[in-house]
């Protein structure tokens, strides 16, 4: 059996991530059980995750949410970003069991669905752990020929605030462009903090051939990833974790456990981030859109 690898020290992982990120690759630390923490104070890392769970049916044919809960509960994140949570026809309901998520993360649904038994909107769901509060949510409805939508929620964590972004684009071309489109326009609202965009976009390429470079303007460039689709033999870049500001995101990884590659079609994709970063941003603008009334998770 081979060994695993052993963790970069903080100065190598800036100097690897900073290799792969120039050549649009995927970092070293994409094979890894768990990305290597970043530098910088722990109280202000945060464990994030996307998972595409693919409505809970697994490459083998079954529909277990048990087992979606558990690759859940593995990841060990604080803030996991969900897609194809809810039913895609008919009521949107659920398909997870919000007790035995709990029991096997930690980590609680907040309340994005309109529906009382649904999880999520147009699939896309957020689970949080205790001690989280929402400061403000809104749904919103994507350009697409399909349905598609995206959440956008604003957190207060343990470790600061943090704007979230849960999406999940469209298959074609020109709906990924307007969509990419609208989701800018969408995190410009409100107070500034840092932003993560999470989810399933559904684009691999890098580059000019991209159609998410008018997401550029707030996140940069954008590079290539570590592939997890398919999950079995992932070769597609297609979840993603970007951040705001540039530096946001400090060290990103695929999942891969025995459990992971059968349980979805794809791999989860997981990140820590480092909101000290957050210090460095200019004094907030005025809030702007809807706000939300201050919702605080169960403890």
């Amino acid at each position: 059996m081979q060994s695993e690898p052993a963790l970069p020290t903080p100065h190598g992982l800036d100097a690897r991530l900073a290799r792969a990120q120039h050549r649009g690759g995927t970092p070293a630390s994409a094979g890894l059980p768990h990305p290597p923490p970043p530098v910088g104070a722990p109280e202000r890392r945060v464990l994030v995750a996307s998972y595409n769970v693919h409505k809970c049916v697994g490459v083998d044919g079954r529909f277990d949410p048990a087992r979606v809960a558990a690759v859940i509960g593995e990841l060990g994140a604080d803030v996991v970003a969900l897609q194809e949570a809810d039913r895609r026809f008919g009521r949107r309901v659920g398909l997870l069991d919000p007790q035995v998520l709990e029991r096997a993360s930690g980590l609680s649904l907040l309340p994005v669905s309109p529906l009382p038994d649904g999880h999520g909107w147009h699939g896309n769901a957020l689970l949080v752990r205790p001690g989280t509060t929402l400061l403000r949510i809104e749904r919103i409805r994507l350009p697409a020929g399909e349905p598609r939508g995206a959440v956008v929620a604003d957190l207060r964590l343990p470790a600061g605030r943090l704007r979230v972004v849960a999406a999940h684009l469209g298959l074609l071309r020109r709906s990924r462009e307007r969509q990419a489109a609208a989701l800018v326009a969408a995190m410009a609202e409100g107070e500034r903090m840092p932003t993560l965009l999470l989810g399933d976009l559904n684009e691999w390429r890098p580059g000019r051939r991209s159609s998410l470079r008018g997401l550029e303007p707030l996140f940069g460039p954008l590079r290539g990833g570590p592939p997890s689709f398919p999950s079995r033999l992932p070769i597609f870049a297609l979840d993603r974790i970007l951040g705001s500001p540039y530096g946001l995101v400090r060290a990103l990884a695929v999942h891969r456990s025995p459990l992971a590659t059968v349980a979805s079609d794809h791999l989860p994709l997981k990140a820590w981030i480092d909101l000290e970063i957050g210090d460095a941003l200019a004094a907030s603008r005025p809030a702007t859109g809807r706000a939300a009334a201050a919702v605080a998770v169960a403890a």
